[in-house]
C-alpha cells in the first residue's frame, strides 16, 4: 500500500536538534534563554522591522497586537470573512467587534472597496490577512488607514517570507502578527510573532505579554497582562527553521510550479493560482477552485482523494457561515468560491512522484461523474 501524503509536513533537517539539546544541556527549557533573543532579533531582520516580539501561538499574537493598540469595548475592527478563525476570535478577546467584510476572486483575499464601506465612527482597526502566503493590496489598504486614522495589524500567519511591492509582510502595517504552528513555512510546534517598526507598540507588546510586568522592578506588576511568552525551546526551533527558510521557500515555490504545469490540462475544470500586480506570494497551500459545483461536489472530490491515500483541507468556511459570527448579510465572493476551494499537498517534503499521484488522482475526480446528494 502506498503511503499516506499528508497536507502539510514540517521539515526538520537543519539545526533543530543540536539548538534543542543545548537548551535542555544547558537547562534554559522556559521562557528566559539566549535563544528567545536570537531568534527575535534575526526574524525582525528578516521581516525588515525593528522590533519582533514572541509569543507562544499566532492567536495570541493577534490578541496581544491588538491589546497594545488599545482595542477595546466598543470598538469595530474590519476582517475579511474568509480566514481562519482565530482573526475574528482576537478581536472578540478584547470585548470589541469584528466586521467582516468581503473578499476578492481568486486570492480570497480582503477587498479594501469593501474595507472603505465598512468604516464607521466605531472603526479602530483594520485586519488583513494575507491569505495562504498571498500577500493582501497593502498599498490601498494602508491608504484607506490613513486616510481615517485606523491601525493596521497585518495577519501574516501564513505568509512568512512573502512581499508586497518590494516590502516584506509584517512590515508594512502598524504591526505584523505571525504563527510557527506545525504546518506553517516555519515552525515552533506552536508559536508566534508580533513585528512592528514602532518603538513605544514594541514596549507595550512585552510589558503586556509578561503578566504586565515593570521591566524595572522585580515582581511590580503595573498592568493587566498576558502569560503569552514562547518558550526556549521553541525559540531554538524556530531560530534553525529560519536558518533554513530560503531553501524552503524555493522548495515551494518548485512544488507550485509542479503542480501548475501537471494540472495545466484541467483548467477549463480547475482554477489555479494566479498572480497580482505587486505581490510576492509564498506557498503555504496550493489552492484549486473546481469552476463548477458546490460544496458537496468540492467534498466527494476530497473523499476521492482520500480514498486513494491524499489528505486535503477545504477552503476556510466564511466566518459569516460559522454560529458565532453568523450573518445572513450577502458575500456574494466568499459564498461562490470558498465553497469550492481545495487546498492540496504542500510542504518542503513533496516529491515528483508525489505530485503525480496527487494530481493524477485529482485529475480523475474531477473529470470522472460524481454521485452528489
Amino acid at each position: 500500500m502506498l503511503d499516506r501524503i499528508p497536507v502539510a509536513r514540517p521539515n526538520l533537517d537543519g539545526n533543530e536538534e543540536k539548538y534543542v539539546l543545548d537548551c535542555v544541556r544547558t537547562s534554559w527549557i522556559s521562557s528566559n534563554g539566549e535563544y528567545i533573543a536570537r531568534f527575535e532579533e534575526a526574524f525582525a531582520e528578516r521581516c525588515g522591522t525593528r522590533h519582533a516580539v514572541a509569543t507562544n501561538n499566532g492567536t495570541t499574537a493577534l490578541h496581544l497586537a491588538l491589546v497594545a493598540l488599545g482595542v477595546g469595548a466598543g470598538d469595530e475592527v474590519i476582517v475579511p470573512t474568509v480566514t481562519f478563525v482565530a482573526t475574528a476570535n482576537a478581536v472578540r478577546y478584547c470585548g470589541a467587534e469584528p466586521v467582516l467584510v468581503d473578499v476578492q476572486p481568486g486570492t480570497l483575499n480582503i477587498d479594501p472597496l469593501a474595507v472603505e464601506a465598512a468604516i464607521t465612527e466605531r472603526t479602530k482597526a483594520i485586519i488583513p490577512v494575507h491569505l495562504y502566503g498571498h500577500p493582501a493590496e497593502m498599498t490601498a489598504i494602508m491608504e484607506i488607514a490613513e486616510r481615517h486614522h485606523l491601525a493596521v495589524v497585518e495577519d501574516a500567519a501564513e505568509a512568512h517570507g512573502a512581499a508586497h511591492d518590494g516590502r516584506p509582510v509584517g512590515s508594512i502595517g502598524h504591526c505584523g502578527t505571525f504563527s510557527f504552528f506545525g504546518n506553517k513555512i516555519i515552525t515552533t510546534g506552536e508559536g508566534g510573532m508580533v513585528t512592528t517598526n514602532d518603538d513605544e507598540l514594541a514596549r507595550r507588546l512585552r510589558l503586556y505579554r509578561g503578566q504586565g510586568l515593570d521591566p524595572a522592578r522585580r515582581y511590580w506588576f503595573v498592568v493587566v497582562g498576558f502569560n503569552y511568552r514562547m518558550t526556549n525551546i521553541e525559540a531554538a526551533i524556530g531560530l534553525a527553521q529560519l536558518e533554513t527558510m530560503d531553501a524552503g521557500l524555493a522548495t515551494r515555490a518548485k512544488v507550485a510550479r509542479w503542480y501548475d504545469d501537471a494540472l495545466a490540462p484541467l483548467d477549463d475544470l480547475l482554477i489555479r493560482p494566479a498572480a497580482t500586480p505587486g505581490a510576492t506570494s509564498v506557498c503555504w497551500m496550493y489552492n484549486v477552485f473546481l469552476r463548477h459545483g458546490d460544496v458537496s461536489r468540492r467534498d466527494e472530490v476530497m473523499a476521492r482523494l482520500d480514498e486513494r491515500g491524499i489528505e486535503t483541507r477545504p477552503v476556510f468556511h466564511p466566518m459569516h457561515h460559522l454560529p458565532p459570527y453568523r450573518d445572513p448579510s450577502p458575500y456574494p465572493v466568499a459564498d461562490d468560491w470558498a465553497c469550492r476551494g481545495i487546498s492540496l499537498p504542500t510542504h518542503e517534503l513533496l516529491t515528483p512522484d508525489d505530485i503525480e499521484r496527487v494530481t493524477h488522482a485529482l485529475s480523475e475526480a474531477v473529470t470522472q461523474p460524481l454521485v452528489t446528494s
